[in-house]
């Protein structure tokens, strides 16, 4: 049975009173060894058979990504690759005169997922809820978002990088938060954020002027 529990949202209602939402309580990650070994036990497949044919089919989500087109997996979702400029590539402003970026200023950012509604569905009929026992918990206000850049700037002047979780660390954010200003600050130039690599293995760094 899966729990939930209350968290604060960063800004008051309308009338200043906190708002509280649930958010489930993850008890850890799933890898696709152990959702192998759960397929291979209960159906007539081999745990080869099964690693192969989910890499055949990401490799073929990614060859089709590749060429141009979103990828649809039924009762599963819709892949879509994004783009953007590689580092320390200025933006182009479409004004007369402006540099163009060509193909090699620019590259594959990230993949974007929206989900199925059966997946969803289907997801709901197995998921129990119950109250966890936790205390609701609330991202800090003891920094303004001003603070909390400067403070993430300094942090990066004497270290290489600055992940997500060190974030939440120098600011008192709750991950959700830091997570959402993290991106905030990637998309200003101006911020003097950048990053690298994607996913779980995203860190965070002062952008090159």
């Amino acid at each position: 049975m899966a729990e939930y529990n209350m968290q604060e949202l960063n800004l008051p209602g309308e009338d200043g009173k906190r708002i509280l939402y649930p958010r489930m309580k993850l008890y850890g990650q799933v890898d696709l060894e152990t959702i192998t070994e759960k397929i291979a036990y209960a159906s007539s497949f081999t745990r080869g058979d099964i690693i192969g044919l989910v890499q055949a089919i990401t490799d073929e989500i990614a060859y089709q990504m590749g060429q141009g087109y979103s990828v649809k997996i039924d009762n599963l979702g819709v892949f879509t690759p994004a783009l953007g400029l590689r580092q320390d590539r200025e933006r182009e402003t479409g004004e007369e005169g402006d540099t163009k970026r060509n193909a090699v200023s620019i590259c594959l950012k990230d993949i974007h997922f929206k989900v199925d509604k059966e997946l969803l569905y289907r997801t709901a009929r197995h998921c129990h809820l119950k109250r966890s026992t936790d205390k609701f918990q609330r991202s800090s206000q003891v920094f303004s978002p001003q603070e909390r850049l400067e403070r993430a700037k300094k942090y990066l002047e004497k270290n290489s990088f600055m992940t997500q979780a060190d974030y939440c660390q120098l600011t008192g954010l709750l991950k959700s938060a830091a997570s959402r200003e993290l991106r905030e600050w990637i998309a200003n130039p101006e911020s003097g954020i950048d990053y690298k690599g994607r996913g779980t293995h995203k860190i965070y760094i002062l952008r090159k002027p």
